[in-house]
Parts: structure tokens; sequence; C-alpha cells
């Protein structure tokens, strides 16, 4: 499977009902990601960090950081840096911040119709 298709599977597995999503799980998924790293679209780990941070906290940021900053740079630009900075802020609305449930919203609305491209 290309990482658009793992994307599509991992939407259809969790869906968005953030207060089921085993969140260890996530990291593990993420840890596994970051130490073998598939080629390809970025959206893979895009979407589960996008699961960390919706189903996360303060503790997770050293995690989604990791991601985004080592595996290289195309990853790094997928990861939404508003993420890292809504945890660290507790998820308050600031000058380059939305609110975490704006952000959640627009993680939703990115993700509900996803489908992923076959090549």
């Amino acid at each position: 499977m290309n990482n658009e298709q793992r994307t599509q599977v991992l939407l259809r597995t969790y869906g968005f009902d953030f207060d089921r999503i085993p969140k260890e799980e996530i990291r593990a998924l993420i840890e596994k990601e970051i130490t073998h790293y598939q080629e390809g679209s970025s959206e893979y780990i895009r979407v589960l960090c996008g699961y960390l941070y919706c189903i996360g906290d303060q503790s997770d940021i050293d995690l989604i950081e990791k991601a985004k900053y080592n595996i290289h740079m195309d990853v790094g630009c997928m990861i939404d840096i508003e993420w890292i900075d809504s945890l660290k802020n507790g998820g308050i609305e600031g000058e380059y911040v939305r609110s975490r449930k704006d952000i959640i919203a627009s993680f939703i609305a990115y993700y509900e119709d996803f489908e992923a491209n076959d090549e």
C-alpha cells in the first residue's frame, strides 16, 4: 500500500471520535513511521500526528516535533506547526494560532472525504 492508501485505512479504522481513538496505539504508529518511514506522500504521518494532536496534550509535543523535524523536509512541511504551538499554549487562540476547537474542526474537514490516490 502507498501512504495515501494507508491514510485511508487509518481514517476508516479510527474515524473522528477522538475519545475512542487509542492514544498509545497512535503514538506507537508514529514511532514506527519515524523509524521506518515509507517514501512517497506524507499524508500517513500527517494524519497520525493530527490524530495525536486531537487526542493529545502537552506530553505529546516532543513526539510530534520529532516527526516534523527528524524525517525530512517534505514531511516537516506537512505536519502543522500550529498543532505544536496549540499544544504548547493549552489550545488558546492567539495571534498565530487558532483555537483548539477550530484546528480540530479544520482537521476533520480536510480528511472527512479523503480518497487515496492509487499511484
